[in-house]
């Protein structure tokens, strides 16, 4: 027998392959160092790998590696360069992290970033420690990692399972995918344990607490094997991959994969069990195959039901569903399990008469030829299953009245045709014109074909055959011109009908496809739970004559479900199988095995190992009609859908943690800045007034005023200090300032004016247009220039400059002095919030102050050098504003005065 397979590489495969080739070879890569428990050598391994990259020339430096006072990790430590760690207060406490913004600047070949689910503390840049990772492979610099098995997210319940602890810190499953390379680090319990007796994991008081709670042999045992289940499984992908990209055929049996063939026969439900029973024993994964032959007539409703019912079957049992088409079943499952490296096929023995396998072809014998290296197992059915299921009616589309009239009209005219032309052309020739009507009949459906297949045999034998207009046939080789016409319009009626039906499957899964891209492309916007909700609704009751709504459990009550897009009435029993389909994860309700009598179709929505929300559809006719592929897609559609809340879910969850971890930076520094910058001056005053009230009898003059200017200085310190607060809370809660046409004049004025205490003996030049005029709130911006003055006064040296011109549209104010500059590195967070130069006075508000205002009227604020020395802050302005941000907003002008 030959194989004619084509065994070239499929050329999609191939590009896309090629395309991500490219991308690893221009990425950062990750290379994950993976244990079953901590001290199994990760650390180790990472570090001595390290040293040997160093060793050829390689850049390697350590971005951080806890050593956990492990004298042998400490040794290895002391061979790689390390990055100094980012030192965190967090209440009193000084926390080490891994300084990121260091090491991006530092920009080596490789970083090593211990234990990857690490929390990072509290002010970090990001919450979790593989978020920076990201953040490094996203600036190009190759990043090596360590992680145990039992920080895998989606490993989490089993793992609290087994060892009766919730694991906090985890890592999503997406990147240990996205990882290029994953080397496993395996001892046997035995010798863990033998190292953790020896303090060799940690230190003697904590290793004896560990031995007692999740260091048992036990506990070891499941996480060895949970950590080389994970490892085989990445291995088996890349295997199936690097298959797939040389288009190699035959099997591997590097592990054993099972795929049972199910039908709408009674049968496959034993067929299904037996494979669960056969993978069990193999410790093998296994998968439910449903073919659907491109060009055969659907499968009627019933039979349809039985295969969707097999299929959920295979999904409680853990197996995998595939759907396939082909020209033929055992083709079909042929291509697919060369494609995923099958190695056992589970088939059920025919319980049909021979005949049929010699008019259609035995589906056993074609899978057993073809097989190869796969096995073929066989499973009989039992005793009450050997008869053959009976065959449901097939829904077929009737021809109307019309097409067998257009049947019979056109082998009339083709009768005529040839009367008419009998003196011009031969016998044969009038076969082939009733061939043509054969033909063109068929377009109307097989039976108006086989009417005009006999119509066209009856009509050429009276009208031309000899003797004509008899039935009679005076030459027997006519009969065989009969047999070949009627035939013939047989086999065109067939194939008409196949190319019929292969086109409504296409225009069914062109509909279907279109369907899922077109939702896809609409929920990857959605940004709210209501907006995934409701693009869900939409597209459900676009591509099905359905009702539909989605709920979500309640923020504030988690055990009850709400509605947040569709109008659907759900009565107490329709709200009954939502839950139900909710808390089991399981499509319940019309059309399944539970729950059937439910008027509704109760799909969950599930996110990773939860359920986020449920889908209610009620059908206006049954679902499973339209080419029984209704189901499939509303449950492929609720899939996208679970996917986009969880996405949105945890998206909301990385803002809060953002926020929080930003709150608590800002509280941090706001405390920072309460305990310098108002316990200084009040200290100063308290001082002072204590002087003035103790001794005023011993002070002079001079003593007494010295005393008292200390006293007004550091109070109007304190009202600064106070003023921007409440300037940068007014305008960040999105307060819109008071605008008038100021001269700018009487704002510089009015500012040198409140400063004139600290400007002292400072020179102050003054260039600015008297009749320049600019549209802002007179309090706030006096205070940008008080603020602008008082950070020149603080960092700068005399003469201090104050320019203002119009350029174009734009008013430009500069605050110029001639100091040190702005030091270097310091221009990128400048006008942030709490910051400042490490020696200067300040709570680092000001320059926050002033940008929040200056954004807050439509313009921005900048900060360079000046050539000759000093530094120079421009304002920039609109010089004229839209009537619509004319908003009075008296509260904050108010208060800011």
């Amino acid at each position: 027998m030959t194989d004619d397979r084509d065994d070239r590489p499929d050329p999609d495969a191939l590009l896309a392959s090629m395309k991500a080739e490219e991308s690893r070879a221009t990425r950062a890569r990750l290379k994950i160092f993976f244990g079953a428990a901590p001290g199994v050598g990760k650390t180790y391994a990472m570090l001595q790998e390290a040293r040997r990259a160093r060793e050829e020339g390689d850049d390697v430096v350590i971005g951080i590696v806890e050593t956990h006072g492990r004298a042998e990790t400490q040794e290895l430590v002391a061979g790689v360069p390390e990055l100094p760690r980012r030192i965190i207060e967090h209440r009193g406490v000084k926390l080490a992290e891994l300084d990121i913004d260091a090491a991006i600047a530092r920009k080596p070949q490789r970083i090593l970033v211990d234990e990857l689910a690490h929390t990072n503390a509290p002010g970090s840049k990001h919450v979790k420690r593989w978020q920076d990772v990201l953040e490094l492979l996203d600036a190009g610099i190759d990043v090596h990692t360590t992680i145990n098995v039992q920080h895998v997210e989606s490993l989490g319940d089993v793992i609290q399972q087994i060892t009766g602890v919730r694991v906090r810190e985890t890592v999503p499953d997406a990147l240990l995918e996205r990882a290029d390379e994953m080397e496993l680090v395996d001892i046997s319990p035995e010798e863990l344990l033998e190292r953790l007796s020896e303090g060799k994991v940690y230190v003697p008081e904590q290793a004896q607490r560990a031995l007692q709670s999740f260091f048992q042999k036990g506990n070891l045992l499941a996480l060895r094997e949970l950590a080389l289940r994970r490892t085989a499984a990445r291995v088996d992908a890349e295997v199936l991959a690097y298959r797939k990209l040389h288009g190699i055929s035959s099997t591997w049996p590097t592990t054993d994969r099972i795929l049972v063939a199910v039908g709408p026969s009674p049968g496959s439900e034993r067929l299904i069990r037996a494979t669960k029973r056969i993978a069990e024993g193999l410790h093998a994964p296994w998968a439910a195959a449903h073919v659907e032959v491109l060009g055969a007539p659907p499968l009627s409703d019933k039979d349809r039901e039985r295969v969707e019912s097999h299929l959920r079957l295979t999904e409680a049992l853990g197996g995998e569903v595939v759907r396939l088409a082909g020209r033929s079943v055992a083709e079909a499952l042929l291509d697919h399990a060369r494609t995923t490296n099958v190695t056992r096929i589970v088939a059920g023995k025919p319980t049909h008469s021979r005949w049929r396998d010699l008019v259609r072809g035995s589906l056993l014998d074609t899978l057993i030829r073809g097989s190869g290296p796969i096995e073929i197992h066989v499973i009989a059915p039992l005793d009450d299953l050997t008869k053959p299921a009976p065959v449901s009616p097939i829904p077929r589309e009737k021809p109307s009245a019309w097409a067998y009239a257009w049947a019979v009209f056109a082998i009339a005219a083709t009768t005529v045709v040839g009367m008419l032309a009998a003196p011009y052309i031969t016998i044969a020739d009038i076969t082939i014109l009733y061939l043509i009507a054969i033909t063109l009949a068929s377009l109307a459906g097989r039976g108006p074909a086989l009417v005009a297949a006999s119509l066209a045999v009856c009509a050429f034998d009276f009208c031309f055959v000899p003797p004509k207009f008899t039935f009679a046939v005076s030459d027997v080789r006519h009969l065989l011109t009969f047999g070949v016409m009627f035939g013939a319009g047989l086999a065109i009626s067939t194939l008409t009908s196949r190319l019929k039906n292969q086109e409504r499957d296409a225009l069914v899964r062109e509909r279907h496809t279109a369907a899922l891209l077109a939702f896809t492309r609409d929920i990857a916007s959605a940004v709210a739970p209501g907006d995934v909700a409701a693009v869900t609704v939409e597209h459900l009751e676009a591509s099905f004559p359905v009702s539909a709504a989605v709920l979500i459990p309640d923020p504030d009550e988690p055990s009850t479900l709400t509605a947040v897009a569709g109008l659907m009435p759900l009565a107490p029993q329709e709200m009954a199988v939502l839950r139900w389909a909710f808390e089991h994860k399981q499509t319940a309700g019309k059309g399944t095995d539970t729950l059937p009598g439910s008027r509704v179709l109760a799909v969950p929505l599930v996110s990773g190992e939860d359920a986020v929300g449920v889908i209610a559809v009620q059908a206006k006719q049954d679902p499973r009609r339209r080419g029984g592929t209704a189901v499939p897609l509303i449950e492929a559609i609720a899939r996208q859908a679970g996917l986009a809340l969880g996405r949105v879910k945890f998206a909301a969850q990385a803002r809060e943690a953002s926020v929080r971890a930003r709150t608590e930076e800002m509280r941090n520094a706001l405390l920072s800045a309460v305990s310098h910058d108002l316990r200084t001056p009040l200290a100063v005053i308290t001082g002072a007034a204590t002087s003035l009230r103790d001794d005023e009898a011993r002070l002079d003059r001079s003593a007494r005023r010295e005393l008292l200017d200390q006293i007004v200085d550091d109070a109007r310190r304190l009202e600064r200090v106070l003023a921007n607060l409440l300037q940068l809370t007014r305008v960040e809660s999105g307060l819109v300032p008071v605008r008038e046409l100021i001269p700018v004049e009487e704002l510089v004025g009015a500012a040198l004016t409140r400063m004139e205490g600290a400007l002292g003996a400072w020179a102050v030049e003054i260039d600015v247009p008297s009749d320049l005029v600019v549209p802002v709130d007179p309090v706030l911006f006096e205070q940008v220039l008080i603020n602008l003055i008082d950070n020149a006064l603080k960092h700068g040296a005399p003469p201090l400059e104050l320019r203002a011109q119009r350029l174009g549209a734009t008013v430009v104010v500069d605050v110029i002095d001639h100091g040190a500059g702005i030091p270097a590195g310091l221009g990128p967070t400048l006008f942030e919030k709490f910051v400042r130069a490490s020696t200067a006075p300040g709570a680092g508000l000001g320059l926050a102050v002033v940008r929040a205002i200056v954004e807050a009227h439509g313009g921005h604020v900048h900060a360079d050098n000046e050539p000759a020395g000093g530094a120079r802050f421009r304002v920039e302005l609109p010089a004229t504003h839209p009537s619509s941000r004319l908003l009075a907003e008296p509260a904050l002008a108010e208060a800011a005065s």
